[in-house]
């Protein structure tokens, strides 16, 4: 078992977390649907959180980004967006972690929800997020405009 941390990302860590970000999106079948940069990051800053798992080296091994959101029908709760752990770094614990410190800022937090979502075809994240007790719905559907289909909307 190596050693690791978990720390709050700061703005060094972006360049790494987007490079996570774009290996997950490649683990999701989807690079070519990553346009954030590390400048975006920057700008946006104060949109989302994010924890890092670290090495003794400081290498970014794992992200757990997330926001807070308003849910109508509960209120306050905690998108957890985005939880990768890089392939050499999986099966040691690492995205257990990364979910319990999620876990305490929703509590820390008063948070009435926390929600993410996991592709029906990730079997091992699956098996993690129902062993810890999450309530997986497949009944719900997403619905996405880009920033294009934003500027375009209509009726």
């Amino acid at each position: 078992m190596m050693n690791y941390s978990i720390r709050p990302a700061q703005e060094a860590d972006f360049p790494a977390i987007l490079s996570i970000i774009k290996e997950l999106a490649l683990f999701e079948k989807a690079p070519e649907k990553v346009t954030n940069s590390v400048e975006q990051m920057l700008e946006e800053k104060d949109c989302f959180r994010c924890f890092v798992a670290v090495n003794d080296q400081n290498e970014v091994l794992a992200i757990s980004l997330y926001f807070f959101a308003y849910y109508t029908w509960v209120g306050k709760s905690l998108y957890l967006d985005d939880l990768y752990v890089r392939e050499p770094f999986r099966k040691q614990g690492i995205a257990s972690a990364l979910l319990k410190k999620i876990f305490d800022v929703a509590r820390e937090e008063n948070c009435k929800r926390v929600r993410w979502q996991v592709l029906n075809w990730n079997v091992n994240a699956i098996k993690l997020y129902e062993k810890c007790g999450a309530t997986i719905d497949n009944e719900w559907s997403n619905c996405d405009f880009d920033r294009q289909g934003i500027l375009e909307f209509s009726l």
